[in-house]
């Protein structure tokens, strides 16, 4: 027998031997689960979801291949999590650093790669990034890591939708409680440039007049308010605002449906065809944006642009727009 999968058929070419009736009908009366199988194992061979509900994890949660990490705060996390999880502490372990003096950046990639390994986190794991799950601007913890480790060349990976939160709400969720003392693994980051935008590709985005997306709340974007991450108030020229507190459900730890985020971006006049970048502050709002218009709305040549305006700003050479002048 030879069984042949092709990209979208499958063909099972019966045996050509002279007839054998009795070995053709078990064959023919095995070829379903054969085939179940087959499938089962291309499905399983796909990228993992970018994300995940609560009622899946807590059906999964003790399956071999995950690696739980909770991003919470470390006493947060010590008072009860997903039996398996790792605490990686946002705030404390080194997601974003200081670098030539613009805040809240990548860190170099030997730095992550042993902030990763210091999580027991393998090659080969299935992560689910699990943050609280009770604000817009507190799942972007999630997805600013979710970024961090696909540009570390990470794809196995998925965001708990509706955070720990919306796991406890289950009826019998299962929890542990205490610090995790994960054995270090041997991870390897393999850099994805493709998925950062720096000063230089904004430049060209305004040359091109391409997508800017600022995923600032709307004051900031208005010039209203000022981050004071931020040397100059201000936004690029032509961005459209598309704030992270939209794009989940009453600025709350769920992401909106792919429909209604398509309905959402179509009202506000925001592309997401062809290339885009996403802006904020320092990369932590823009982090949804890219999420949602890389991972969930499926635009491949989706950029975040780590620095943002706090790396923009400093150069007085970078124009900036305020879109309402208070001075």
């Amino acid at each position: 027998m030879i069984l042949s999968v092709g990209q979208n058929l499958m063909v099972a070419k019966v045996p050509t031997d002279p007839p054998q009736t009795e070995k053709v009908m078990k064959f023919l009366r095995t070829l379903p689960f054969v085939l179940a199988l087959v499938f089962a194992l291309i499905h399983d061979a796909k990228a993992s979801e970018p994300l995940v509900s609560a009622d899946w994890l807590l059906k999964n949660y003790a399956k071999p291949g995950l690696a739980l990490l909770d991003v919470r705060h470390a006493g947060v996390f010590s008072q009860g999590t997903v039996p398996g999880a790792v605490n990686a502490d946002y705030g404390r372990l080194g997601w974003r650093v200081e670098r030539k003096g613009i805040p809240a950046v990548l860190p170099k990639m030997e730095n992550l790669q042993s902030l990763i390994r210091g999580l027991g986190v393998s090659n080969d794991d299935h992560i689910i990034i699990m943050p609280g799950g009770y604000s817009a601007g507190e799942m972007g913890v999630a997805t600013r890591i979710y970024w961090t480790f696909k540009v570390a060349g990470h794809d196995e990976i998925s965001i708990l939708n509706g955070g720990i939160n919306a796991y406890f709400s289950l009826k019998k969720p299962a929890v542990s409680k205490g610090i995790s003392k994960p054995i270090p693994s041997s991870y390897e980051v393999k850099f994805r440039p493709e998925l950062l935008a720096t000063s230089k590709d904004v430049n060209m985005a305004l040359a091109n007049k391409s997508s800017l997306i600022d995923n600032r709340p709307h004051g900031q974007y208005l010039g209203i308010n000022k981050s004071s991450s931020l040397i100059r108030t201000g936004t690029l020229k032509n961005a459209v605002n598309v704030s992270g507190q939209w794009l989940t459900v009453n600025d709350g730890g769920t992401f909106r449906s792919t429909e209604v985020l398509t309905k959402l971006f179509e009202k506000l006049g925001a592309s997401n065809s062809g290339p885009v970048i996403n802006f904020c502050n320092t990369g932590h709002w823009a982090s949804l944006g890219w999420f949602v218009t890389h991972e969930l709305m499926e635009n491949s040549e989706s950029k975040l642009y780590d620095g943002s305006m706090a790396e923009w700003g400093r150069d007085p050479k970078n124009p900036v727009e305020v879109l309402v002048p208070l001075n």
